[in-house]
């Protein structure tokens, strides 16, 4: 029987992505789309924020819950905006404010200063309707690159046009979505999840 999630996200693009990233490591599983109440986010680190998600979706629907809390992370700006990532501009500020705020910020600062990573942790949240005791694990990934001085690319969303993976020259935004799953932020840390949820899988199966 295959594992069924839901995914803690009311971000299309990044459900899209996942979907995409779960559909290629585990055939078959069902991944739900979440609609329940979007909580707070009001932890000061990317596990808490996941954590927070997920918990919220396990609770509203029964479901084995993952969710993620990710970001870009500069150097010289000592990890900024890293949690604050999606609000960056302001609460109500989109991509492309968030973007513009950035390279403003960093309009003086030349190569090789403009390193930076995305970092994503995945918190998962088996509910005890699910698994007896319920079951709690989170998982990092990290994708190292550098800011350019102007978005290019029309695939990704967030700061993808603006971070070029290290070794490349082109952004993220310019990779294909399936370049983009091998090797993302968001890949990796499904990569270090993906023994945990076969482990799990294995349980219920038991």
């Amino acid at each position: 029987m295959p594992l069924e999630f839901v995914l803690a996200s009311h971000n299309q693009h990044k459900v899209t992505e996942f979907q995409r990233i779960i559909g290629e490591r585990m055939p078959g599983a069902v991944v739900h789309a979440y609609d329940g109440p979007e909580p707070a986010e009001t932890g000061v680190t990317f596990a808490e924020n996941a954590f927070i998600k997920a918990r919220a979706a396990a609770q509203h629907t029964g479901r084995i819950a993952l969710a993620d809390d990710s970001g870009i992370c500069v150097d010289v700006l000592g990890g900024a905006p890293g949690v604050f990532s999606a609000r960056w501009a302001g609460s109500a500020a989109g991509d492309e404010a968030n973007v513009r705020l950035l390279l403003d910020q960093l309009s003086d600062i030349r190569r090789p200063h403009r390193g930076a990573e995305f970092r994503c942790t995945i918190a998962l949240v088996v509910p005890g309707s699910v698994l007896a005791g319920g079951h709690e694990f989170t998982a990092e990934g990290r994708w190292r690159g550098a800011l350019a001085y102007e978005p290019r690319g029309s695939h990704g969303f967030g700061y993808d046009p603006i971070f070029e993976p290290e070794g490349l020259e082109v952004t993220s935004a310019e990779l294909l979505p399936a370049e983009k799953n091998a090797q993302s932020h968001r890949a990796r840390a499904f990569e270090a999840l993906l023994p945990e949820l076969e482990r799990i899988a294995g349980q219920l199966e038991g």
